[in-house]
């Protein structure tokens, strides 16, 4: 567990699933993904998300923000990978709780021998593309105008982080 200033990061659990699913409504729009994540039950969201597929910021009983992680297919060769997404509550922006998540999460996958990170980003997010390079994120490719997003095409950003064990 890591702690900084007044929050500390740990694994997610049972009782904090609907504080997450209220995290998720708050940040994911369509600046931020394509389709909003709306869950439709608790239970839906925990067979999504089970307990532990996330590292949570808390401070005191409030959960301030989320990086979650998953091997992106089933397949044995794809297993060194973990696919992320990351959210921060509104209140917690620019506080330091994206960068303490990002180094946790590091952290984490490098103890569980997870080579790479990966992530998309919508070029419709500048603020998030340059956290994301501030976070030593490469960009890995480009699919230009893969959503209609508001009127305008937006290209959704390919970008990994390579473990160095």
């Amino acid at each position: 567990m890591l702690t900084s200033h007044t929050y500390h990061i740990r694994a997610s659990e049972m009782k904090d699933a609907n504080q997450l699913m209220e995290l998720d409504m708050l940040v994911w729009n369509a600046s931020t993904s394509p389709a909003p994540m709306q869950w439709r039950s608790r239970q839906q969201y925990l067979q999504y998300c089970p307990p532990g597929s996330q590292l949570i910021a808390v401070q005191e009983d409030q959960v301030c923000g989320y990086v979650g992680f998953h091997p992106p297919t089933g397949m044995p060769v794809n297993r060194h990978v973990y696919e992320i997404h990351i959210a921060v509550h509104p209140d917690f922006r620019r506080s330091g709780v994206a960068t303490a998540l990002m180094k946790a999460m590091k952290q984490h996958a490098l103890e569980q021998g997870i080579r790479k990170l990966r992530l998309r980003v919508l070029s419709s997010n500048p603020g998030a593309v340059a956290f994301y390079e501030q976070c030593g994120f490469v960009t890995e490719g480009r699919l230009v105008s893969e959503f209609r997003i508001g009127g305008r095409d937006v290209d959704d950003i390919l970008m990994a982080y390579f473990i160095n064990a």
